[in-house]
C-alpha cells in the first residue's frame, strides 16, 4: 500500500498544505490539498473520497477537484464517502449553487461528478478495491476515523481530527482488525496547550501515548499528521522523547509504504 501525502498540515502557511492522503493513486483520503499538487491526470485516477468530517481544511479542494474532473470529460464521477452528519453539511454549504455549483447534480442528476455514498458506522463497506470500515471520534464536530483494508490484506487506520476517542481503538482491538499496518494519528498541539487540544478534539504528545495504549497491539507503524508548523520543533522533541518504536512524522509530497 502506497500512501501519497498531498497534505499534513495543521495550518495554513506556506508550503504546509492542509490535510490528504493518496492511497495507490486512486483511493484519497479527506479532501484539504487536491488541485493544487496533482496534475489533471492524476486527479483524474482518483474513483473514491473518504471524508472524516466537513471542516474547510479537509474539505476546501473538492469543489475545484469536482470542476476538473467535470471539464475532462463530463463523464468522470467521484464518490464521496461519509456518514450521514458529515456528508450532508458538504452538500448544504458547499455544494449549494451558491457558494459552488452542485456537483451532485452536474452533469445531471442521474449521472453526476460528485456521487454522495452515506455509511454507518460499524459496517464494512467495499469501495473500490477496497474494504472500509468507519468508526466514531472525539472532534468539534461529527466525525469518524476509518480502518481501510488494502486489496493485498494491508490495513491503514486514519484518525482524522480527534481528541481522546474510544469506538475507533475498540474497532481497531477486534478479530481481523488487530494487527494494523500503519496508524495516521492526528497530533495537533504540543503538550503544554493540552487544554486547547481537548477542548477542540485533538491530540497532543502526551495525550498520543494515552490514546495508544488503548490498543491491544501497536500498529506496526505510526505517522503524525497535522501538526501546527508554528509548533512542529517542540512536538517533534516531545514525540521523540516518547521513544515509540517506528513512529514518523509525515512530510507534504512523499510517499510512505505500508
Amino acid at each position: 500500500m502506497k500512501l501519497q501525502v498531498l497534505g499534513c498540515s495543521g495550518s495554513g502557511l506556506p508550503n504546509h498544505n492542509p490535510p490528504a492522503f493518496l492511497i495507490n493513486k486512486n483511493l484519497l483520503l479527506d479532501g484539504g490539498t487536491i488541485s493544487s499538487v496533482l496534475d489533471e491526470r492524476a486527479q483524474s485516477r482518483i474513483r473514491h473520497i473518504l471524508i472524516t468530517h466537513a471542516h474547510l481544511d479537509h474539505t476546501r479542494e473538492i469543489p475545484s477537484f469536482a470542476d476538473n474532473m467535470f471539464l475532462r470529460n463530463g463523464k468522470h464521477n467521484i464518490s464521496l464517502v461519509g456518514v450521514k452528519d458529515v456528508l450532508q453539511p458538504i452538500k448544504k454549504n458547499m455544494f449549494n449553487n451558491i457558494v459552488w455549483p452542485d456537483f451532485t447534480s452536474i452533469p445531471s442528476p442521474a449521472k453526476p461528478v460528485i456521487k454522495l455514498k452515506t455509511i454507518k458506522t460499524g459496517i464494512n463497506y467495499k469501495v473500490g478495491d477496497y474494504k472500509i470500515i468507519a468508526e466514531r471520534t472525539n472532534h468539534s464536530i461529527p466525525s469518524t476515523g476509518f480502518i481501510i483494508k488494502g486489496p493485498f490484506g494491508k490495513k491503514l487506520l486514519y484518525t482524522g481530527d480527534t481528541g481522546p476517542t474510544v469506538n475507533l481503538w475498540q474497532r481497531a482491538n477486534k478479530a481481523g482488525y488487530i494487527n494494523i499496518d500503519g496508524a495516521v494519528i492526528e497530533v495537533t498541539f504540543p503538550n503544554r496547550m493540552r487544554d486547547a487540544a481537548l477542548r477542540t478534539g485533538h491530540l497532543t504528545p502526551a495525550l498520543l501515548s494515552d490514546e495508544l495504549k488503548k490498543l491491544e497491539r501497536p500498529p506496526l507503524r505510526i505517522f503524525i499528521t497535522h501538526t501546527k508548523p508554528q509548533f512542529l520543533k517542540t512536538i517533534s522533541r516531545e514525540l521523540i522523547n516518547l521513544k515509540i518504536k517506528k513512529l514518523t512524522i509525515l512530510k507534504q509530497g512523499k510517499t510512505y509504504t505500508i
